[in-house]
């Protein structure tokens, strides 16, 4: 049976690098599927494809090839080739991703792909509906989460890094708006799946956050 692990949770909450490193040291694959919702929304933007218009993206995502790699340094996205992997972490990109996420076709399109990914290797997955959609009999699921405050100032502390100019309150009501669409679409929105245990990193390092998520997994094994 494959070791498939499953990771929720609201944008902010750590939980691609979380995934990383646990993945890392399980010997397992990471397969961060925010990143090809956020391929989705860069190609809309570049093409000029409103994400308000359900058919228009519907159609742009069955015509596009989206493909993810795992180097040393950890994934990498494509579109038709490209590695995009440097351009979708920005906060437009992040609006256009959780707007094109919002549409049925859009969803069974990529969790299809998700689904075959984690049926060829042994995988840790992450996104906002792995555990109640993608990977409804994982090993292990977990409800990654922060305050809202707490996840702002981890963002703009990244964006500050990268040289990005935006304020904290600018992120900080980018994230709350972020959480509305996410938590409020109609289809497969943002939740806790009933058997995910929840794991709050307000108030946690990045070490013990890492700690716990292995604790879960090996109570799950063998628990």
């Amino acid at each position: 049976m494959r070791l498939n692990i499953a990771i929720d949770g609201p944008v902010g909450a750590g939980k691609s690098s979380i995934a990383d490193e646990a993945a890392r040291r399980l010997g397992i694959l990471h397969l961060d599927t925010g990143a090809m919702y956020r391929a989705l929304g860069l190609t809309a933007l570049r093409k000029g494809v409103s994400t308000e218009d359900e058919a228009a993206v519907t159609n742009l995502c069955r015509h596009l090839n989206i493909a993810v790699s795992h180097e040393k340094d950890g994934q990498h996205t494509f579109v038709d080739g490209e590695d995009v992997t440097g351009l979708i972490r920005t906060p437009e990109v992040s609006m256009a991703a959780s707007s094109v996420s919002r549409y049925t076709d859009v969803r069974k399109e990529m969790v299809r792909l998700q689904q075959k990914l984690a049926a060829e290797t042994d995988m840790l997955v992450d996104g906002r509906d792995i555990c109640t959609t993608v990977l409804p009999n994982a090993t292990a699921k977990i409800f990654l989460t922060a305050s809202p405050e707490e996840r702002a100032r981890r963002r703009w502390l990244e964006m500050q890094a990268k040289g990005q100019t935006e304020t904290y309150e600018q992120v900080l009501e980018e994230l709350k708006k972020r959480d509305e669409q996410d938590m409020n679409r109609l289809v497969e929105p943002l939740r806790q799946a009933e058997d995910a245990v929840l794991l709050d990193s307000t108030h946690l390092s990045f070490e013990q956050v890492v700690d716990r998520v292995l604790e879960i997994v090996e109570e799950k094994r063998h628990g």
